[in-house]
């Protein structure tokens, strides 16, 4: 439920701070009073579109704030964790969203921020905001399948699984199809290409790494008589004439007959020494090794240079090492083998295709059976909750027709309609052709009263769906959302004492000026501004004792219906 919501800056709001309740709701006021602003902040927090211009004039910034408290099995939990957002069940879930003066728009989830696309995916698991002439997706045909699913969710979220399975896969496998046949022509124009690339490339018959292995061993034979002499030339100097070894040899044996006569400083110095002479030695015979390994190989060169020349004209067509190649040699081979074999391939997938439509086909009748016995559960309901709303004579249906040329799609073969017939002697038309205003509120209010069972959505606001009614019809209105707040958080925008009245919570919304500023309040009412505020939407302007009278009256039948319904 929303417990608290801070308004700022919005409009003509300066400063406004609701604290909220379980139970119905109501805002009332004069018109104009602003009470369609409340409504747009909530719109906001859920992720609705922001302009600049609901800045209020003069400011810097608009800053809309909520405190939810959600229960801890709630589908929006998920939702977070996916984000990233830090959220604990057990404490508030804090909603900020601020808009600038030249509309940028910072949006914040338990302070972390969210972009618009994420805040709305988490609004429309906590606010549900309903207008009489707003298209909401329950007067959108392609969405009325989601609902009548929604309803059964228990009956056919099996079934409807098991169909999308089976579509993914068919549908996989008509992709697989479907490019084979579109690239077989042209596959058949690169049949002799591929073929002329395999054997050039085959025949080389590549190594991976080969070409850094050749070209290094290039670089030797290219300069073996240099590597040579200066070997030969380090070695002797190492190890022949009167500096080399044969100097240090003399030194060590110096060192070694006055080491005695000063062992604490010179014993140090003559080991040292000794270690320098071995392994100067050491070296010497390795630089000797080497220099006897050179190897002096002009056949050997050539053959280099020639295999090189092979590998750099390669690299010039398929890539740019041999690695490059042989993994271009892969892929031309797999091309070849689909293209010389694409009858025998083309064959499997067909016959695979037509195995996985039967499946699908099997999955879609039961998926289309489940729905049909939802559809006459949901219509007998639906019907129940409209004659509770005073159109008692009202048909409901829920239309299941095949999707047209036997098409699929991952919600199944059908296409869901909700039809309704108002009034005696008309025949079942589309629920989004409904043409009065008392009709579509109502018919909102009752299919709002059975899915609000399903979608958990917490905090359900409806923005003067009451206009068009009256008297009996009014009542049962209230009546109506008074029994929906029982399970959720309903607001409503009301012009109708009759609505007003059922209100567990009742706000007014008026405004006020500063010199030329204009200020909108908002006031929570307890019993006599109720009242007071039931005794102007009654009387208009005046207010008598006569209404007042009237709207204590009014009040206190609310009161004792609202005891007999609990």
């Amino acid at each position: 439920m929303l417990l608290e919501l801070s308004i700022r800056h919005l409009a003509v709001i300066e400063n406004v701070g609701l604290r909220c309740y379980n139970g119905f709701h109501v805002l009332t006021g004069e018109t104009g009073a602003g009470k369609s602003i409340i409504i747009d902040a909530l719109s906001l927090i859920a992720g609705g579109r922001s302009s600049s211009d609901l800045v209020r004039y003069g400011s810097d910034k608009a800053t809309i704030e909520a405190l939810f408290q959600i229960s801890e099995d709630h589908p929006v939990w998920p939702i977070l964790n996916e984000a990233g957002i830090e959220a604990d069940p057990e404490e508030h879930l804090i909603i900020r969203r601020e808009i600038t003066a030249q509309g940028k728009s910072t949006s914040r989830v338990n302070g972390q921020l969210v972009n618009l696309a994420k805040l709305k995916d988490i609004g429309e698991w906590l606010v549900n905001i309903h207008g009489q002439h707003e298209h909401q997706s329950l007067f959108k045909v392609e969405e009325h399948i989601r609902w009548l699913d929604l309803f059964g969710d228990a009956e056919i979220t099996k079934d409807k699984l098991a169909y999308q399975t089976a579509y993914d896969e068919y549908q996989t496998v008509r992709k697989q199809v479907r490019e084979l046949e579109e690239t077989s022509k042209q596959a058949l124009q690169m049949l002799d290409l591929y073929r002329f690339q395999v054997e050039e490339i085959g025949s080389a018959k590549l190594k991976p790494g080969e070409d850094e292995a050749l070209t290094e061993e290039k670089r030797k034979l290219s300069n073996a008589e240099r590597l040579f002499q200066s070997a030969a030339d380090a070695y002797d100097l190492l190890y022949g004439g009167s500096k080399g070894l044969e100097a240090v040899s003399r030194a060590m044996n110096k060192l070694q007959d006055i080491a005695v006569l000063d062992p604490a400083k010179l014993q140090p110095l003559l080991e040292q020494v000794q270690s320098a002479y071995y392994q100067l030695e050491d070296a010497a015979y390795q630089v000797r090794d080497y220099r006897d390994e050179i190897e002096f190989n002009p056949s050997r060169l050539d053959f280099i240079e020639q295999r090189l020349d092979t590998i750099s004209s390669l690299r010039r067509k398929y890539g740019d090492s041999v690695q490059d190649i042989l993994a271009y040699l892969a892929k031309i081979q797999r091309e070849l083998d689909l293209i010389e074999n694409k009858d025998e391939a083309l064959q499997k997938l067909q016959q695979q295709e037509q195995k996985l439509l039967r499946e699908l086909e099997r999955h879609a009748a039961k998926l289309t059976e489940r729905r049909a016995a939802v559809a006459e559960r949901l219509a007998v309901e639906i019907v129940a909750e409209l004659r509770d709303l005073h159109m008692e004579r009202t048909q409901f249906k829920v239309q299941i027709d095949p999707l047209p040329e036997g098409r699929y799609t991952r919600e199944g073969q059908d296409q869901v309609e909700f039809l309704i017939s108002a009034n005696p002697g008309e025949p079942l038309r589309s629920l989004s052709k409904i043409a009065s205003g008392g009709e579509i509120s109502r018919v909102m209010l009752a299919l709002k009263s059975i899915f609000s069972r399903v979608d958990r959505i917490p905090v359900l606001v409806f923005d003067e769906v009451d206009t068009g009614v009256s008297g009996r019809a009014a009542q049962a209105i209230a009546e109506k959302m008074s029994r929906l707040s029982s399970g959720c958080q309903v607001f409503s925008i009301t012009h109708l004492p009759q609505v007003a009245c059922m209100a567990d919570v009742h706000y007014l919304i008026h405004k006020s000026t500063d010199g030329d500023r204009t200020f909108t309040n908002v006031e929570e009412l307890g019993d006599t501004g109720r009242v007071h505020e039931l005794a102007r939407m009654l009387g208009g302007v005046e207010v008598t004792d006569k209404t007042l009278q009237h709207a204590q009256e009014m009040l206190a039948l609310a009161n004792d219906k609202k005891a007999r319904m609990d």
